[in-house]
């Protein structure tokens, strides 16, 4: 059986403190890469629970718990964008995972918040994660919250809460989870077998799950030439770095998010002097903060490419037109009209 993790033991305490007010929809928030996931599911799994004795947390044997754990529970649903390759035939194309929870998965949960529950009078849907209710989804689903059946609990866990429907949020208790103690986080880092767990700790802003990941990708070498190239901008050559970020096949949201702390970092570093996430280009990124100006405009930019970053877009051309606004805001130019 899953147990939550060692940074997790306060929340849930405080959230224990509650559970006999428990509203019927709960939105967990938080950075990515904390472990939210799993609260929410060792939470459905209280709930689901049919051990009268328990007081904080499942048994673990009983037969709701069993049947949680096998993944087979009549009365909890997960609603998560769809895995495209489980639905390919063996000799078929791969298609690519699904982004997004469409309205068709909504209307199929409506069918199981509405049914009698099996077995102790409480459905539990576990929405994963929330911000990826497309438009049609979230006004559909908006209208599941608003009348609730009665017995029906959601547990919504957002990496992005801002992205939500303020609708959708206004009718949820939101429970916020922080980044761990980094102290605690790198104790658990230690135990999983990385090496210099500060330094991934600090590469995913303290997120130890997504420290735990970064430790071991394959693209760490792509990182790492990746920002040799934008830590020497005078010989950065825009054209030979995208064309070598698209053949080395990189999620466009990865390279975004590699510039996105990059920049933050010289933001932070013109304005207290400190930097969080590349501890390890330390003297690259002060050398180019103190000759160049703000990048606040060039903050809104990549903003926008991450927003889009899932759309079927000409990687090349957007990688160009990011890291020719990068040399831009460099100059202290304006690069809102560049394509």
């Amino acid at each position: 059986m899953k147990t939550l993790y060692p940074w997790q033991a306060a929340p849930w305490s405080q959230l224990m403190r509650e559970i006999d007010r428990l509203p019927h929809a709960l939105l967990i928030t938080g950075e990515e890469g904390i472990g939210k996931r799993r609260f929410a599911e060792y939470l459905a799994q209280l709930l689901l629970c049919e051990d009268s004795t328990k007081t904080t947390a499942p048994c673990g044997v009983c037969d709701g718990c069993r049947w949680y754990l096998a993944g087979n529970h009549p009365d909890f649903r997960l609603v998560s964008p769809a895995d495209g390759d489980a639905e390919a035939g063996e000799d078929a194309k791969p298609k690519r995972k699904s982004q997004v929870i469409g309205v068709d998965d909504i209307r199929d949960l409506a069918d199981f918040v509405n049914l009698t529950a099996h077995r102790k009078g409480i459905r539990v849907t576990l929405v994963y994660p929330a911000e990826a209710l497309n438009i049609a989804a979230a006004n559909a689903f908006l209208k599941t919250l608003e009348e609730p059946p009665s017995g029906a609990v959601f547990i919504l866990v957002s990496n992005h809460w801002r992205r939500l429907l303020p609708t959708i949020r206004s009718r949820c208790r939101v429970f916020p989870m922080a980044t761990p103690d980094q102290t605690v986080a790198m104790a658990w880092l230690a135990q999983q077998h990385v090496v210099n767990p500060a330094l991934h700790l600090a590469h995913t802003g303290g997120a130890p799950l997504a420290a735990l990941e970064d430790a071991s990708a394959e693209w760490l070498p792509n990182r790492k030439t990746f920002l040799a190239h934008i830590a020497n901008p005078a010989v950065l050559d825009v054209l030979a770095v995208a064309a070598e970020l698209e053949k080395a096949k990189l999620e466009m949201s990865l390279v975004v998010s590699w510039l996105q702390k990059w920049v933050h970092d010289l933001i932070n570093i013109k304005m207290t002097g400190k930097l969080r996430y590349y501890p390890d280009w330390d003297s690259d990124l002060r050398r180019i903060a103190t000759q160049s100006p703000a990048f606040f405009h060039y903050t809104d930019r990549l903003n926008e490419a991450m927003r889009l970053a899932h759309h079927p877009l000409n990687q090349r051309l957007v990688f160009e037109s990011l890291l020719f606004a990068y040399l831009d805001a460099l100059r202290g130019k304006s690069s809102r009209g560049r394509k």
